[in-house]
């Protein structure tokens, strides 16, 4: 294959001697057709992307081809401690996952060949591709222009997101979204997250921060958020919220159950129990699915998504979890929208899922 200046001569000396090709041309593309040869042969050897996702304790980076095949992956600290016990500046944080990342592209064909970087976190704002008091990364408190941060060491255009709405883009690119025009992404980890997507489109709002359907308050009395309200739905259908539902009930109800025998119960533990027959295990997720399927059912209401997408640990609890929720959209949705929205999991391997969502923003990047 010729080599990009080699195009440009060629093209230059071609229109340099046909002006009616100039012309013809001309009318096809909306730039200077030499630029925009230029450009399109330049963004075909754009072969690769990057997807970071930042978590609380560690970055997972990977290299991504348009396939979404993870060719090389690494993991950083998020928090590490110096001597006097103290989180690391930001500066030290991003250089040293600039200093991880860089043997992974050096490896993969140099700088040249990334086509950009996306970037899912906690509380990340697309539009200033800012983390914003963040609570569970190291610099609470703080407003960090990370995609900036990164763009300035690498040279590399940079997209970022919260992991919520990265996960949707993920799932849109690579997973059970394929082809889907509107859904609702449902993260259930240690809270719970939501991308929505509207005509392809990831909505952002305003300032960048839609969509935070974990803090839609279920109930106005009910249990503390880490947000500092009480009811969330995350209060009651993450990870952590269904282990809170276990500890109720198993004070409300005498049955025996294996879940007792347990100083701490994590919600693997609540599923495993359900797999042998523990008749409150499946009482605990009867309720957690009954809470998130009414949820559900008004979520449809604003924007009448083709489908519902789970994904997280607590949706690894397949039946338990799908079946009370599908029953509870079905008692409580509006007639109008009855049967038409689908409810998934979804298609993106755990291991992959974080990184491939994250990277799945870097393609849009111009």
């Amino acid at each position: 294959m010729k080599s990009c200046k080699a195009y440009e001569l060629f093209f230059k000396k071609i229109l340099q001697n046909h002006s009616t090709l100039r012309n013809l041309y001309g009318k096809q593309f909306k730039t200077n057709p030499l630029k925009q040869i230029i450009i399109m042969n330049s963004h075909m050897e754009k072969h690769y992307v990057v997807g970071i996702d930042i978590g609380g304790r560690s970055t997972k980076i990977g290299i991504v081809d348009a396939r979404g095949t993870i060719l090389s992956n690494s993991i950083a600290c998020t928090d590490k401690k110096n001597a006097d016990g103290e989180s690391w500046t930001v500066e030290e944080y991003v250089d040293n996952v600039c200093a991880t990342l860089l043997p992974l592209i050096n490896a993969n064909g140099g700088v040249e060949k990334i086509k950009g970087i996306g970037m899912g976190a906690p509380n990340g704002n697309y539009y200033n591709g800012t983390i914003e008091f963040a609570p569970n990364l190291p610099w609470r408190g703080q407003v960090i222009p990370l995609a900036a941060m990164f763009e300035e060491r690498l040279g590399i255009p940079t997209a970022l997101t919260n992991d919520a709405n990265a996960a949707a883009v993920g799932e849109m690119t690579y997973g059970a979204a394929r082809g889907m025009k509107d859904f609702i992404m449902i993260t259930l980890g240690t809270g719970v997250g939501s991308g929505i997507v509207v005509n392809g489109q990831v909505i952002y709002g305003h300032d960048g921060f839609a969509g935070e359907l974990g803090h839609v308050i279920v109930n106005p009395t009910g249990r503390a958020c880490g947000c500092g309200r009480k009811g969330c739905l995350e209060t009651y259908c993450s990870a952590t919220g269904i282990e809170r539902t276990a500890k109720q009930v198993l004070s409300e109800r005498p049955e025996a159950s294996s879940l007792r025998e347990l100083d701490r119960i994590e919600s693997k533990d609540i599923h495993d129990a359900a797999l042998k027959g523990d008749v409150l295990a499946m009482e605990i997720f009867k309720i957690t699915g009954t809470i998130l399927g009414e949820a559900l059912a008004n979520f449809i209401a604003f924007s009448s998504p083709e489908a519902i997408i789970l994904f997280g640990g607590l949706s690894k609890s397949g039946d338990f979890i799908l079946k009370p929720t599908q029953e509870a959209i079905d008692n409580n949705i509006l007639k109008i929208y009855k049967g038409k929205t689908k409810l998934l999991f979804s298609e993106l391997k755990d291991a992959d899922a974080a990184i491939l969502g994250a990277s799945a923003l870097a393609w849009e990047l111009k």
